[in-house]
């Protein structure tokens, strides 16, 4: 990586860490998960800086759950979660998406929001069978719940906001931006 990503990545991880920390104490499953209005930035990363964001948010639950002492097996399932939900989004609006990427419409909203419900079963997919397994005492059904509701319910109501800020207010333009038509 060059020295321009690295201090990119350093800095994305950095505003993780500073909206991450503070929740840490909001406990939904002592140990497991929190609170996490942090989740919002995954997607945007995604939108926004590509790949390199996606692992900053991967990279940003890792040192979390460090700086937490709730390191564990798991953290395993939470980084690859919080690269490849993102990485979805990413995906999606620089693949898949036939315009670019734009929230100004209610279609591009409600497409948005599909993506992101889209997002959040993948990561509970990804994160609870592996809590699950490796903890089997902890209640398998109400963790995924609640990653189901943090990776979904914060990047729905405050990610999309930041998003709309980003783009519309700060003139920030998505990566991969494809041209019209």
């Amino acid at each position: 990586m060059k020295t321009r990503a690295l201090l990119r990545l350093a800095a994305l991880v950095a505003v993780y860490l500073v909206v991450a920390l503070p929740f840490k104490a909001m406990n939904l499953i002592p140990g497991f998960t929190d609170i996490r209005p942090v989740m919002a930035l995954g997607p945007v990363y995604a939108v926004f800086f590509g790949p390199l964001g996606c692992l900053a948010s991967g990279i940003g639950n890792l040192v979390a759950d460090a700086a937490d002492d709730a390191i564990r097996w798991t953290s395993i399932a939470g980084f690859a979660s919080n690269v490849l939900g993102p990485l979805l989004v990413w995906w999606f609006w620089t693949r898949v998406s036939r315009t670019p990427f734009s929230l100004r419409t209610a279609r591009d909203l409600l497409r948005q929001c599909l993506l992101l419900v889209a997002m959040s079963a993948l990561e509970t997919a990804i994160v609870a069978p592996a809590v699950a397994l490796v903890y089997p005492d902890v209640d398998a059904a109400l963790l995924a719940w609640a990653v189901f509701g943090n990776t979904a319910g914060f990047p729905i109501v405050l990610g999309i906001p930041l998003a709309i800020l980003m783009q519309e207010e700060f003139g920030l333009a998505p990566v991969g931006r494809r041209p019209r038509g």
